[in-house]
């Protein structure tokens, strides 16, 4: 086997090699089925083992409680900058919108197709350097949403922004999700691409209160509506299987290193030890603030 390299890719970034040769396994054959794991139907008992146990394991590693659905949808993260107003954001109303990168920016643009935005906070006047200390919320926001770790610019909340009055607060985890524990009942709705942190490409991680779930727009087309991925556990149309199986296997690894807590430990290693030769380098100048790494 040719040499592996140092990988420092974003997305589709580096995965556990124990993963990989697990995965390599099942190409020609899951387990004993004879048949490899990208062959199998999605509708098939093999395959429906492998899906419940994902989700499953999902729940258990992020500690999701029984009133959100877990899904597994296609289109990556900038399908959900759509998806979240078509179902949550209505003409008349306004949503707020945090931003504080990229990606935050292409979010809140997408919104702005179908209702109005309010930008709650920004930090694009020091080029996305820190993460705002206070924001100024709508007096009645459909919903707050925010980016919690923003790949480009290195800066990451430390906690989640606190919504007014009863707004469901919406969060792009997609470069941080499950690399620390997270209170998932201060959200209405969590998204992720799996690329960074989860798995392979093609998957999408959506985490979402199932009274959410109803309040979206029934005119949309099925495929756009939550409520219709909800009810047909991520199967209305044919899913990424391979992509669910390998995030099974990240899962069951997770597992394996003690949870979310020691994940966490370990990327603050790393990060310290990242940032301290990047403190003391005349040849490098990192760009996030320090409170806001």
């Amino acid at each position: 086997m040719t040499q592996r390299i140092w990988n420092f890719s974003a997305g589709p970034a580096v995965m556990p090699e124990c993963v990989l040769e697990e995965a390599r396994e099942n190409l020609l054959s899951l387990g004993t089925t004879g048949i490899g794991i990208m062959e199998h139907s999605h509708r098939g008992k093999a395959f429906l083992k492998v899906y419940e146990e994902t989700e499953a394991l999902c729940r258990e590693v992020g500690s999701i409680p029984a009133n959100y659905k877990v899904l597994f949808l296609q289109g990556g993260a900038s399908l959900q900058f759509a998806m979240v107003p078509m179902n949550f954001l209505s003409p008349a109303a306004t949503a707020d919108y945090l931003v504080t990168g990229a990606w935050a920016e292409k979010a809140r643009d997408e919104a702005q197709r179908f209702g109005n935005v309010h930008a709650a906070c920004t930090s694009q006047d020091e080029n996305y350097s820190y993460i705002p200390a206070a924001c100024q919320f709508s007096a009645n926001p459909a919903y707050v949403h925010y980016t919690s770790n923003n790949t480009i610019f290195g800066t990451q909340y430390a906690t989640e922004p606190t919504p007014p009055t009863e707004a469901p607060l919406i969060c792009d985890a997609s470069s941080d999700i499950f690399s620390r524990p997270l209170d998932i009942t201060k959200y209405g709705l969590i998204y992720a691409g799996a690329q960074k942190n989860l798995g392979p490409s093609g998957v999408t991680l959506v985490i979402i209160r199932e009274d959410l779930i109803e309040r979206g727009s029934k005119e949309l087309p099925a495929m756009l509506q939550y409520r219709t991925h909800a009810k047909n556990d991520s199967m209305y149309n044919t899913p990424p299987t391979f992509a669910i199986y390998v995030v099974g296997l990240v899962l069951k690894w997770i597992q394996a290193q003690g949870g979310l807590p020691a994940i966490a430990a370990r990327n603050e290693r790393k990060a310290g030890k990242l940032y301290a030769y990047l403190e003391q380098s005349r040849l490098f100048k990192p760009t996030a603030a320090p409170d806001s790494r």
